[in-house]
């Protein structure tokens, strides 16, 4: 997609630190990374959001998304990882191209805060919410 600055780099026309590629996916390095070694996977044909991603393609990402997490506990030593992604600006999506943050975590760091979880009100109220959801799908 023209503009797109995922595309370009997907495309080599802007240069990015790749840590993976196939033929369906691309992985670099951020350029403001989270921790060390926080990487961006993205599917290399334009999708905006996970809602626009074609069906059969997800697979091919999260292999990635092992692959790179497998590296990052044994480069970085990292405990643990968080695959993060975003979808529209309401929540969070900066660059409207498909992708996931592969971020290594350390035991303590406070690199990204959990939320507080909410309740529903009762049970009936979680069950009607269920229903909906059931019925759209």
């Amino acid at each position: 997609m023209d503009g797109c600055i995922f595309c370009k780099i997907a495309k080599g026309e802007i240069p990015s630190s790749k840590v993976y590629e196939d033929d369906f996916v691309l992985a670099f390095l951020d350029l403001n990374p989270a921790s060390l070694g926080h990487a961006l996977v993205i599917p290399k044909k334009h999708a905006a959001t996970l809602l626009d991603l074609e069906p059969g393609s997800g697979e091919a990402l999260l292999q990635a998304m092992r692959k790179i997490g497998k590296a990052l506990r044994k480069v970085v030593k990292a405990d643990g990882f968080n695959c993060l992604q975003n979808n529209f600006s309401a929540a969070g999506q900066e660059v409207m191209h498909l992708h996931w943050h592969v971020i290594p975590r350390h035991e303590g760091d406070q690199v990204i805060k959990t939320w507080a979880p909410g309740k529903y009100e009762n049970m009936e109220q979680m069950a009607a919410l269920a229903g909906q959801l059931k019925a759209e799908i």
